[in-house]
């Protein structure tokens, strides 16, 4: 009962901040329709709840389930066995990820169906199998990290210059996307579970990140294909058929059983190969099955109550935010609320707490977690704004953003200690998690409805690309800085 409390508090804390910006712009800046508020606020209670029942989950269910397969993987010793348990793990966990499903949900909806939901999230998924197989086998072979990250990037950059703009951003945001609230618990766990069985400390420290960094690379990666090979192009896309509800009650009653549906679907693969690996290899008590089990029933409560909230009561209120702010004649508030509900938004996303917790842990306290949340909050906030800009000056395109700030971060990893080479290609992909994938997508694609000139499906998509992006520089900053501390102190050894 004491977690479920404290992750009550942490959650508060979090979703709080959000829940009254939005607030006090309705009695300011914009006038939101009563019944939009009413469903904002159910929303938010719901939120709140489901996502302290979810973290606490994961901690009783996910983790534990993915320190024991990383670990059983790894003591297999063959090759095969780590690259195929590595394709499996990472292709249902992804089809798990409720991001994921909000993310392909909104291409689906902005493209009227022209790309639909379920191919999106079996082509992403297959990539990030793909990629957690490779990824595991970096650390069985001890390839260093920025080498790999440097080739990846590189495939990526030859394979954007084939793709379509729409798709450039899609590809980019679902990379955010996938790495999500289900997703990074489980990857980071993987990771860890793997590592754990090295000789070397040291390696095995730095090890346990990298593996979220190299998955979301898949993500990218299996959109640019699908685009050049599919040729799906020229697409256009408007929000104008989302009709918004007037009704309070009505849109959370209608999306209850299909967000339960999705999320059963989800979890079940999950289970069964919990059971396969318990019965062939885990051989753990019955109390300790008996709580994992309970631990994937509040996962699945948690996730239901979250989406439910997120779905029915964020969205709408997003997308209107969004429109209101930028059909005002100033536009520098659109900048500014922008940049503001970035640095707030990042403190509500789940995967953001599981990581900085697990970075206070392997590190020993050395890298505090309030740090690395400040640095976090910073690069996000930048990148919503960076987004809304792109949008207000048409001649901004998403490329010239994404290809020197990919430039930067991959010559960082070069000069930078290694630990914080992980941390931050990791964080990268946890700071776009489902507030990120909901809320601030749905402000971000408000705007661009509301002003002459931008296209839904272009300015529309990208900022999760964008949010993803900025934490690789500002955490690598933040580990240049550590190692000029360290240098200075003596502590040279504990860092590099």
């Amino acid at each position: 009962m004491h977690v479920l409390v404290s992750k009550l508090v942490e959650v508060l804390y979090a979703v709080l901040p959000i829940t009254a910006i939005v607030l006090i712009l309705n009695f300011t800046l914009v006038h939101l329709d009563m019944t939009l508020i009413v469903r904002f606020i159910i929303g938010a209670i719901l939120i709140i709840i489901g996502l302290s029942i979810f973290l606490f989950g994961v901690d009783l269910g996910i983790t534990p389930i993915g320190q024991s397969m990383g670990a059983s993987i790894a003591k297999s010793n063959k090759i095969w066995i780590v690259v195929i348990a590595g394709l499996a793990l990472g292709f249902f966990i992804s089809i798990a990820e409720p991001d994921l499903h909000i993310l392909a949900g909104q291409v689906d909806l902005v493209t009227s169906g022209l790309i639909s939901k379920a191919s999106l999230v079996v082509i992403v998924s297959i990539g990030i199998g793909a990629l957690i197989a490779v990824g595991l086998a970096r650390i069985v072979y001890n390839f260093p990290l920025y080498k790999l990250l440097s080739i990846l990037y590189l495939i990526i950059f030859v394979l954007a210059i084939f793709t379509s703009p729409e798709f450039l951003a899609i590809s980019f945001d679902a990379s955010g996307a996938t790495t999500g609230a289900l997703t990074v618990p489980f990857i980071l766990a993987l990771a860890l579970g793997v590592s754990t069985l090295k000789k070397d400390s040291k390696a095995s420290e730095k090890d346990s990140f990298g593996l979220v960094a190299i998955a979301s690379t898949g993500a990218i990666i299996s959109v640019m294909i699908m685009n050049i090979i599919a040729k799906t192009d020229k697409i256009s896309g408007s929000l104008e058929n989302n009709e918004v509800s007037s009704s309070i009650i009505g849109p959370f009653l209608h999306k209850f059983p299909i967000i339960a549906f999705e999320i059963i679907i989800a979890l079940l693969p999950i289970l069964i190969l919990f059971l396969i690996f318990q019965k062939v290899s885990f051989k753990k008590s019955k109390k300790a099955v008996r709580k994992i089990i309970m631990g994937l029933l509040f996962t699945f409560i948690g996730l239901v109550l979250f989406l439910v909230g997120v779905n029915a009561g964020f969205m709408d209120v997003g997308t209107a935010v969004g429109y209101s702010i930028a059909s005002l004649d100033s536009k520098a508030y659109l900048v500014i609320v922008a940049f503001i509900l970035g640095l707030v938004t990042i403190l509500a996303e789940p995967a953001v707490h599981v990581l900085t917790h697990q970075i206070e842990d392997v590190t020993s306290g050395y890298v505090p977690r309030k740090t690395v949340m400040f640095s976090l909050s910073i690069g996000v906030g930048i990148a919503v704004a960076l987004s809304i800009l792109r949008i207000l000056i048409p001649e901004l395109q998403l490329w010239h953003y994404l290809l020197p700030g990919y430039i930067i971060a991959i010559a960082m990893t070069y000069f930078v200690p290694k630990l914080f080479v992980g941390i931050a290609f990791d964080s990268g992909g946890v700071a776009s998690g489902p507030m990120t994938a909901t809320f601030i997508l749905a402000f971000i694609q408000g705007a661009a409805e509301a002003i002459d000139g931008a296209n839904v499906l272009i300015d529309g998509f990208g900022m999760i690309a964008m949010v993803a992006l900025t934490p690789l520089i500002a955490l690598q900053v933040l580990g240049y800085v550590f190692k000029l501390k360290s240098k200075k102190g003596g502590l040279e050894k504990n860092v590099g």
